[in-house]
């Protein structure tokens, strides 16, 4: 795989030692030399026919530009400093971002891809193609085929996501936007079957999602042919959203944490937890809609705005 060495407009400082650098037909002579092997500096002023001190001038430049890599290497009699070729391709971006303007980045995460769950009776998974494991066996939650489930369901407890945190340069996070379809768990299906069905972030309470009821009297419109009638068979988009003011599940408030209640870090995954709690008033069970099940053409969303 190729080594592109990225740079844009707001690294002035290193524009200008690349364009030094790269303004001496000494230098990108080592660099082409450099391409196919590694030297020391005294054999690269003698296959260039410079003096050595002005070969580890040219070396120190193309270094400090971030060109090339160097290491000493010790010998029987004193030490020899190794270059090596360290990029393919330069690529300097002449367009600079407007700093006013919010960005987005947006992870989709299958719903068979969770890490941790708890599941009781009823309960089971699906993929595209077939049941994965046996119905109303929790142990079959924890098959390696478990990742390319599309639909999941159970009657109380959770599933639980690890979403990367893909920030690293000191980002401002201003809204945090969840999206998933989701309805209650009913044997069968059963329209009127309310279910509580809360989310929580890194071990924050993040609200709660009122489900009117396990929705099966049509089929989904993303339901592959195999699956049977008379079963659950559609959800609802459930949109959860955490900004500087507090959480709105719906655009209706939720909960008062904020992304000022969030240490995300590039070192630990975010941790999204959807389920029944055990105190909730209504534990009417879960089920998960991938993108090829129910009606929303989307796996579970986590869009950080920044």
């Amino acid at each position: 795989m190729a080594d592109i060495l990225e740079i844009d407009l707001n690294d002035e400082d290193r524009i200008c030692k690349l364009s030094s650098a790269l303004s001496s037909p000494a230098r990108i002579q080592i660099l082409k030399l450099l391409y196919f092997n590694s030297y020391s500096v005294v054999e690269i002023a003698q296959k260039l026919d410079i003096p050595t001190s002005s070969a580890a001038l040219y070396v120190r430049s193309l270094e400090e530009a971030g060109l090339i890599n160097t290491y000493v290497q010790k010998r029987s009699r004193g030490s020899s400093k190794i270059c090596s070729r360290k990029n393919d391709f330069i690529n300097i971006k002449l367009i600079t971002e407007d700093e006013t303007v919010h960005k987005a980045h947006s992870i989709s995460m299958p719903v068979g891809a969770y890490s941790n769950c708890s599941v009781s009776p009823t309960c089971g998974i699906a993929s595209e193609l077939n049941y994965i494991g046996h119905q109303d066996r929790p142990d079959s939650f924890f098959l390696p085929e478990h990742y390319t489930a599309q639909i999941l369901w159970s009657s109380n407890g959770f599933v639980e996501y690890l979403f990367p945190f893909p920030f690293s340069n000191g980002e401002q996070l201003e809204r945090l936007i969840l999206s998933f379809e989701a309805c209650s768990e009913a044997a069968n299906y059963k329209e009127d079957w309310p279910s509580e069905i809360s989310v929580d972030i890194d071990g924050l309470d993040c609200g709660t999602w009122f489900s009117s009821g396990d929705h099966g009297e049509r089929r989904g419109r993303l339901n592959p042919a195999w699956w049977p009638s008379g079963c659950t068979q559609y959800g609802e988009l459930v949109k959860l959203e955490i900004s500087t003011h507090g959480t709105f599940i719906n655009s209706k408030f939720a909960s008062n944490t904020t992304v000022k209640n969030f240490c995300f870090s590039k070192t630990k995954p975010i941790v999204i937890r959807i389920g029944n709690r055990p105190e909730a008033r209504c534990v009417g069970g879960f089920s998960l809609f991938g993108k090829k099940f129910g009606d929303v053409e989307q796996d579970i969303v986590l869009s950080l705005i920044y």
